[in-house]
């Protein structure tokens, strides 16, 4: 079970109260939250009797069962401000916190606001992580990271919200130029209203406007990105609709952009629009089914068409997918493929990715558990033929799957790994992954996890081995509001990266310390 796992399972979902702090209103289930989906590698957390957090265990503080807490047990938590659960704080007998007076504040008996924030620190050792710059294949680079999030909300009833959430992030030490999601000062991550339209059948149905995040289904390919400093916002209009068996979102969003010293503007150049549904037939089912679309104007260079470098601009792509996932009498299972069409620089496309799982969850000590998982994307083999078979993995969750170094990205690509995970303790997690990378086509390149093409041998001569990838993460829940996580990464490189880049070695190591209200 990843960190990002570890966040799905652990966000509380209180149960329903019959008690109101308002005569006129019951805020018991408001405001209506989305839950994390289940992430492709997902898994079981700890149950039963055990110290929860490390100051649990200071304090001999001895739980039965684990604790109802809005946050994960982890530094990193993709889900949005704006769906971290509160709700269990209507329960006149909860678990009481430092914290609580600036959470649902109930200015009457109609109006709720609440406020809330986060601060990381990470420090970072890079060697050999951008093998792709020729000037400089051998630079070390050693950096910090600093973010700050800070966020109010605003309800009247449940028919209207106001959200509004700071950002800003700041980076330090840098060897290297930093990159666009280190740094973002000064800045709006979300700030949009909320109106009601109605309820239909079991469900309320929302109209959101302004800027927000979006996060959909295993992460693959619409994401917060929270391994990132900065996180992945867009700005537009979003309808959605929540019943317990069946959820429904249609949006029409333009990804926002940095812009250095300013407020960010959306990209005019691209256009994001789609229908997401999730089925859940029983608890721990899913089936997501979708169709997005992605128009793209930005202008191609004439040196990329010629090299065959086309994903970034100049198309129309559509993309549907479906996808499973759910556990069964402690098997752990997930199958996802996406299928995509449409024109890029005058070609046609004919693209797909398949990502595969299985996995197991052992009766032992230390709630061991293990996966073994395939994922492929297609890539093309000549940018002259009149056709464009690489996959584009649109806005990813890219550093979740496909290694923790993100050298490799869900396009052009083999992938063979397997993930251990245990806990020691409630509060001490350890994952364990290993990965075997192959490029889908010899002629392609090799792209990385922000979807740019960095290495490439358009003779196919260099060979189709990228290399073999192990990752190790340790986290440390210290209590609710505090996590550490320390990690380091080796990159074995294979025949296409030897021939390409000889000499390199690439690997990172990195700790973070996370705080959060």
């Amino acid at each position: 079970m990843s960190l990002v796992t570890t966040a799905v399972t652990f966000q509380a979902h209180s149960a329903e109260s019959t008690d109101s702090t308002s005569q006129n209103f019951n805020w018991s289930q408001t405001p209506p939250v989305t839950a994390l989906p289940r992430v492709g590698i997902f898994g079981i957390p700890p149950a039963g009797p055990g110290y929860y957090s490390l100051w649990d265990l200071i304090t001999g503080n001895k739980r039965e069962t684990p604790p109802i807490s809005p946050y994960a047990p982890s530094a990193l938590l993709p889900t949005s401000a704006f769906d971290i659960d509160f709700r269990y704080l209507e329960k006149p007998d909860h678990e009481k916190d430092f914290f609580d007076p600036l959470k649902r504040i109930h200015l009457n008996d109609d109006w709720l606001l609440s406020f809330g924030g986060q601060f990381w620190y990470r420090y970072m050792h890079e060697t050999d992580m951008r093998f792709s710059n020729a000037n400089a294949p051998d630079a070390d680079n050693r950096y910090h990271l600093f973010r700050t999030r800070f966020h109010a909300d605003l309800w009247y009833q449940d028919r209207f919200r106001l959200f509004a959430e700071f950002l800003d992030a700041r980076t330090s030490g840098q060897d290297l130029p930093a990159l666009a999601i280190d740094k973002n000062y000064t800045d709006m991550l979300n700030l949009f209203a909320d109106i009601k339209l109605g309820q239909f059948l079991d469900g309320p149905a929302y109209m959101r406007i302004g800027r927000q995040e979006l996060l959909y289904g295993s992460q693959r390919l619409i994401s917060t990105l929270d391994w990132a400093n900065t996180r992945r916002t867009f700005q537009g209009i979003k309808t959605s609709w929540r019943t317990p068996a069946f959820d429904l979102d249609a949006f029409f969003m333009r990804p926002m952009t940095t812009e250095k010293n300013e407020f960010d503007n959306w990209d005019f150049d691209r256009n994001f629009f789609g229908l997401w549904g999730t089925y859940k037939p029983m608890k721990g089912q899913l089936l997501d089914l979708y169709i997005l679309s992605l128009i793209d104007n930005r202008v191609v260079k004439s040196a990329d068409i010629l090299s065959g470098n086309i994903l970034q601009g100049d198309s129309v792509l559509q993309t549907v997918g479906g996808r499973i996932a759910g556990d069964y009498n402690r098997f752990l299972y997930e199958l996802e493929g996406m299928y995509q069409f449409g024109r890029r620089s005058h070609l046609d496309i004919s693209a797909f990715a398949v990502a595969s799982g299985v996995g197991y969850h052992l009766p032992f000590p230390m709630n061991p558990q293990f996966w073994l998982r395939y994922d492929f994307a297609s890539g093309d083999s000549n940018p002259q033929d009149g056709r464009t078979n690489t996959f584009n993995q649109l806005f990813p969750f890219g550093h979740y799957y496909l290694g923790y170094m993100d050298q490799v990205g869900r396009q052009n690509m083999h992938d063979f790994n397997a993930q251990v995970t245990l806990h020691p303790q409630p509060w001490f997690t350890f994952i364990a992954q290993y990965h075997r990378f192959y490029l889908a086509n010899k002629r392609d390149f090799l792209y990385n996890a922000a979807g740019m093409g960095t290495l490439r041998d358009a003779t196919g001569q260099s060979g189709s081995h990228i290399g073999d990838e192990i990752d190790f993460r340790v986290n440390f829940h210290v209590s609710r509001h505090h996590d550490v996580l320390v990690g380091y990464s080796k990159l074995f490189t294979g025949n296409f990266i030897e021939n390409r880049r000889p000499g390199i070695s690439p690997d990172f190591f990195y700790t973070q310390y996370t705080f959060r209200f």
